[in-house]
């Protein structure tokens, strides 16, 4: 028998053993169905050395799994000497002790590992907090089951040494209501730095056109942001190399420039306490102006991952239209408010230049329409990367909206105004009355709005009415 435990969680050079039961609505690549559990144990450290499953209408309460299977599993386990196995699963705490009851090994399920992960790459204070917020989630429900010493009694009539003695309150109760209070701790010190987040999301998509990098993870989204930017975010081909957004501007000519976001991959069956912990940090791409969603079709199981984000985003997108509209209902009755959009979105097929060949893409551009094959590998003179070109010159339509040739009034202490309107539209005449500017210009809707809305004193010959919702990529730009 092994002499692992459930008092150590880490998997490091363990030789781990992956088992699953495929249900009938079970979401998995059947052509690789260990695949992703796979990747995800071998970046927390492990050695697979087996895998097993089985098929079942519905798993088994007990134990999840069928009881000859895991007779099967532990002779399994003996065989090649593993000291762990690993469900492709959320396990409940009864079924994890009953499991290890028979294998005689540590039992991990997929949230475990996962949260593993995270915890290992967090490198922010924020990051940090959000995932011992969602470990103490995770745990307090199972306390019971995980650990021996909480069945103990402390300060019991039969004396427990100086300090000990009390009300006879078990361990276990003791525990949780240090979970509690360290859990409301670490809440309201994440709630100060979102708050302080969030105000400067929303200057930030006041002042700017915003774009938002989503995906699931490994897709290639941090890559393609430092092709596009001078971002520098940590780039690497494994899970969960990105945690944390990071923004930064990218540069689309002309003086035309847009805020740019790589935000935390996606992956299926996401711990739910991991989903919520990262709740503020996902929801800064759902008030972004564009969605780009990085695909990669490279991957065998990239349709499976494409249905996974776009499941995900619809949540996100129901939860933030719902929080949305309560805020709306608490607010004053004589103010009209916009009711919140989600964000328009533009598939990138990338990788393509590690498909076979153009029959594969072909097929993609067929399942999704309007997409936009590219490589976000960092363009050379040498080696220029597909698709970057356009994907900025849709970008930069996007923003610009439909150019309008107008003539526009303003005072000369405008100066802000008259500085955006230098540098980011084309000026056709100019002429000076007393202390006002009078400027014929080429600029496009959007712009012409932010500016107005921005409270700049601009009178036009034309109607400054608000811009139209716009599908940049339903006008490809001209090669």
């Amino acid at each position: 028998m092994s002499n692992s435990t459930r008092d150590d969680v880490a998997i490091q050079s363990e030789r781990a053993i992956l088992a699953a039961v495929r249900l009938p609505d079970s979401r998995y690549n059947k052509d690789d169905p260990f695949g992703e559990l796979q990747a995800l144990v071998e970046q927390a450290g492990a050695v697979v050395v087996g895998t097993l499953d089985q098929m079942l209408k519905r798993p088994i309460s007990g134990t999840y799994i069928g009881s000859g299977k895991l007779i099967e599993l532990k002779s399994l386990c003996d065989e090649l000497d593993a000291q762990t196995v690993i469900f492709d699963h959320e396990l409940s705490p009864k079924q994890i002790a009953n499991i290890e009851k028979v294998v005689e090994r540590k039992v991990l399920d997929r949230s475990e590992v996962i949260l593993d992960i995270f915890a290992s790459r967090a490198t922010t204070h924020e990051a940090k907090l959000q995932v011992e917020i969602a470990q103490l989630e995770y745990t307090y429900p199972r306390l019971r089951s995980m650990w021996s010493h909480l069945e103990r009694i402390a300060g019991s009539a039969a004396g427990g040494g100086v300090g000990t003695r009390g009300p006879g309150e078990q361990q276990l109760e003791i525990d949780r209501r240090l979970v509690q209070r360290r859990k409301a701790h670490l809440k309201q010190e994440l709630g100060k730095i979102q708050a302080r987040k969030e105000r400067s999301v929303e200057k930030r998509n006041h002042d700017n056109f915003t774009v938002g990098l989503v995906g699931y993870t490994n897709a290639g989204k941090s890559t393609l942001f430092n092709s596009l930017t001078e971002g520098g975010a940590y780039a690497d081909d494994r899970l969960f190399a990105t945690l944390m957004t990071r923004t930064r501007k990218w540069e689309l000519g002309n003086g035309v420039e847009v805020m740019l976001s790589d935000t935390v991959g996606f992956v299926r069956d996401l711990p739910h306490n991991l989903v919520a912990s990262f709740k503020a940090t996902l929801e800064e791409a759902t008030h972004a102006d564009l969605l780009l969603i990085v695909l990669d079709v490279s991957d065998p199981a990239a349709e499976l991952q494409y249905s996974e984000v776009d499941r995900t985003l619809e949540e996100l997108f129901a939860g933030v239209a719902k929080a949305e509209a309560r805020a709306a209902s608490r607010g004053a009755s004589d103010v009209q408010v916009e009711p919140w959009q989600p964000p328009e979105r533009l598939v990138l097929l990338n990788k393509v230049d590690l498909l076979r060949d153009n029959t594969e893409l072909l097929i993609w551009q067929q399942k999704i329409p309007n997409s936009l094959p590219i490589s976000s590998l960092p363009s050379t003179d040498e080696n220029p990367s597909r698709g970057q070109a356009e994907l900025a010159a849709i970008i930069k339509e996007a923003t610009l909206g439909e150019v309008l040739e107008v003539t526009l009034t303003l005072p000369m202490r405008e100066a802000k105004a008259l500085h955006v309107l230098e540098t980011k539209a084309e000026i056709l005449d100019r002429q000076y009355e007393g202390d006002q500017v009078i400027i014929t210009t080429r600029i496009g809707k959007r712009l012409l709005a932010q500016l107005c809305s921005g409270g700049a004193k601009i009178s036009s010959d034309k109607p400054l009415d608000q811009p139209q919702t716009l599908q940049p990529w339903q006008t490809p730009p001209k090669d």
